[in-house]
């Protein structure tokens, strides 16, 4: 009887990492340095890779689609708010649709306005122009100007391209030469002077005053440092609610009074200076402290000393 085959025991693989021979330098062989730069990717590369990729006729078409999304944004809230005032669907709890306008969307008095006249203006543009000529507004302030335009007028001017602000307010000067265009601001208005092109309002950005007087074309408004008389141009009204307007009136009459001091400290400029580019119907507690101080050291509280 044969005996099986012996079986030898296999000894386990060992786990320890074989040594890597050392490679011995000749004496003779000077050692090569070799540098490898490493590049980074950043994220310019990777935009550059995905815009060159072309968009499929869909992707065209809906990219189009939400721009002008964006775009009309002002033209269907306009819309809308033109049906909410037509059906008075603000009256189970506002009684005008100005307050209404107000509470629910933070809106100033005159800006719903604005929005349905910019509404009006694009529904003629949409009708007359070519809307594949892509020469539509884009927002409500560039439409302002139109207002008073006959539909194509602006566009024709533009060469059939997107009519900037200098083409729209020069067909506006032309049209005011001889068609009477009513002047959209009033006596006690609070409005923000804007300088533009106008050098006699050089460093008076951002001051905000009353207006006193209204013309066909222009206001005189009177701020805490002077008064002066521009063009509706270079005017921002605050769309303020009339309470607020009388407060800011009293306020501008105080500025104007400690102005008006002889021989009063720089420090009253430094203040009146602040609080005349602070376009808000109140002051903060300190504020209101400061100037209360200065008044009472110049006898203008109407106390006696």
């Amino acid at each position: 009887m044969t005996n099986p085959p012996s079986r030898k025991k296999t000894a386990p693989a060992s786990t320890k990492p074989k040594r890597t021979p050392k490679i011995q330098q000749q004496d003779d062989q000077p050692l090569e340095t070799i540098e490898v730069k490493a590049h980074e990717v950043t994220a310019v590369d990777v935009i550059s890779d995905v815009t060159s990729e072309e968009l499929t006729a869909d992707e065209q078409r809906d990219r189009l689609v939400l721009e002008r999304k964006v775009e009309h944004a002002f033209y269907e809230a306009g819309k809308a708010l033109m049906e909410l005032r037509s059906r008075r669907l603000y009256r189970s709890t506002h009684k005008t649709f100005e307050e209404y306008c107000k509470d629910r969307f933070g809106y100033s008095r005159r800006q719903p306005y604005l929005l349905i006249d910019a509404a009006v203006v694009f529904d003629n543009l949409k009708e007359k122009c070519d809307p594949m000529d892509h020469i539509l507004p884009t927002n409500e302030r560039q439409i302002r100007p139109m207002v008073h335009l006959e539909p194509q007028q602006a566009v024709q001017e533009a060469g059939k391209k997107n009519p900037s602000g200098r083409i729209v307010q020069s067909i506006v000067d032309r049209i005011r030469e001889r068609t009477p265009v009513p002047n959209p601001y009033h006596e006690g208005e609070i409005c923000i002077l804007v300088p533009r092109d106008n050098p006699d309002l050089r460093g008076k950005g951002g001051c905000w005053g009353v207006i006193t007087h209204v013309g066909d074309y222009s206001c005189t408004v009177q701020t805490w440092d002077g008064e002066y008389t521009v063009k509706i141009e270079h005017l921002k009204s605050l769309e303020l609610l009339d309470d607020d307007c009388k407060s800011m009136q009293q306020l501008c009459m105080r500025l104007r009074r400690l102005h008006q001091v002889a021989d009063h400290d720089p420090s009253v400029d430094w203040l009146l200076q602040g609080l005349g580019k602070q376009a808000k119907p109140y002051l903060s507690a300190l504020q209101a402290r400061l100037l209360g101080a200065m008044e009472r050291e110049y006898g203008l509280d109407g106390k006696k000393k």
